[in-house]
């Protein structure tokens, strides 16, 4: 099995030289830059004693408490979820989903019936590149689904229940929503419609919720609004990176089957990470704060804004549902690499081509040519400028 290359990767061999002229402008990486919230740096100086001890894997009593009655508030699920049997907290969702996979291949095993000699971990495409490293590490074939605009950019799931082999071979499924990076949400029924196959063919479902807090006007529907009070067969993923603009705290947390869970903790005191009591601490804070969530989407809302304002004459430009990034149809300007090699030398703009952001699936088609994406993390101001810069070195005006 390939192991995959990170797009950052890719991308620094294909932006060797310095650009000419233009200060350079970068919106490839996802990281919020928009100010934490005021109450996490007391919170951790006022529990920092706490760093000589060794975390409990399972985190703090308070901690799920507070992330049982966020999920509560947020998804109404009134006692669907417990802090003590439905939730473990992550040292960053990246690490949790990685883990999973090898979670997966472990619950898979005990499913009476199943076969796990070849198993497959299904995958959106484009993708976050974490679910391919668990599946590589597993040995499991990664197939990807590729999310176009004629399926709103999500994978086709009416496609995929056609598939019976190899959803028999399935032992987990990836589904992002809203999804990264195109910003698509899933309706009730398309979750509904993932878990009917789950349940039918025995796999896990790890819903990456993490962009759910960031959306223009709607809150996104959740995989546990749509389970109907049954969370057999799912785990939904959340993180504090998007939300609270905390990338750098390595806090959030899985939330779910609580047999899956219950196991997974036992593989996960072994070899996972946990997360330091301090940070519990703030993360704790963080879930029991909304404020500065309304703030930080008001943010992002201004600088879509401004690019409907910039780009919509000139672009097919859609604002997405949800999430931070911009996925950007610029085939009529060129391939995505030629794209994002001419932005940076001509304008000092960086960005991601989307071709390596996904992969050929089974029919050799990569779904990420003629796009590029651009992450909307950094000031209003600066992010204007580089769409300005954009238009003008695309369309020339």
């Amino acid at each position: 099995m390939q192991q995959e290359r990170s797009p950052f990767q890719q991308l620094a061999e294909l932006l060797k030289d310095k650009p000419a002229g233009q200060t350079p402008i970068d919106l490839t990486l996802g990281e919020p830059k928009h100010a934490m919230p005021s109450f996490i740096q007391p919170t951790i100086d006022g529990n920092s004693a706490e760093f000589r001890r060794y975390p409990p894997m399972r985190g703090t009593d308070e901690f799920r408490a507070a992330v049982a009655n966020w999920i509560d508030k947020r998804y109404q699920t009134g006692s669907l979820i417990s802090a003590e049997k439905h939730i473990l907290p992550l040292n960053g969702t990246r690490e949790g989903l990685f883990h999973a996979a090898i979670g997966a291949r472990d619950w898979a095993r005990s499913v009476q019936g199943k076969d796990t000699s070849n198993p497959v971990i299904l995958l959106p495409n484009p993708f976050y590149h974490t679910y391919a490293s668990g599946a590589h590490a597993i040995g499991a074939e990664a197939v990807y689904l590729n999310g176009t605009a004629k399926t709103n950019f999500l994978p086709d799931l009416d496609d995929l229940a056609k598939q019976e082999e190899l959803l028999g071979r399935t032992i987990a499924f990836y589904f992002a929503s809203p999804a990264n990076p195109q910003g698509s949400v899933a309706s009730k029924e398309v979750w509904q419609k993932l878990i009917a196959l789950a349940r039918k063919h025995h796999f896990m479902i790890f819903a990456d919720e993490c962009y759910s807090e960031i959306y223009r006007d709607t809150p996104p529907v959740g995989i546990l609004q749509a389970c109907e009070g049954n969370i057999s067969n799912i785990v939904t993923f959340h993180s504090l990176s998007k939300r609270s603009n905390l990338a750098g705290l390595r806090c959030g947390f899985a939330a779910g089957d609580a047999d899956f869970l219950t196991n997974w903790t036992k593989y996960r005191n072994m070899a996972a990470p946990q997360v330091p009591l301090p940070l519990l601490a703030a993360a704790t804070k963080a879930y029991g704060d909304e404020a500065h969530v309304i703030e930080n989407r008001r943010l992002y809302n201004e600088k879509y804004a401004a690019a409907e304002q910039i780009l919509g004459s000139n672009f097919d430009y859609q604002t997405p549902q949800g999430g931070f990034f911009l996925w950007l149809d610029i085939s009529a300007f060129g391939t995505d690499v030629e794209v994002a090699l001419k932005l940076w030398s001509e304008q000092g703009v960086k960005v991601i081509p989307g071709s390596f952001l996904a992969r050929k699936d089974r029919q050799g088609i990569n779904p990420g040519l003629g796009f590029v994406r651009l992450a909307l993390v950094g000031p209003l101001d600066e992010t204007s400028k580089a769409l300005e810069r954009l238009k003008l070195c695309l369309a020339g005006s």
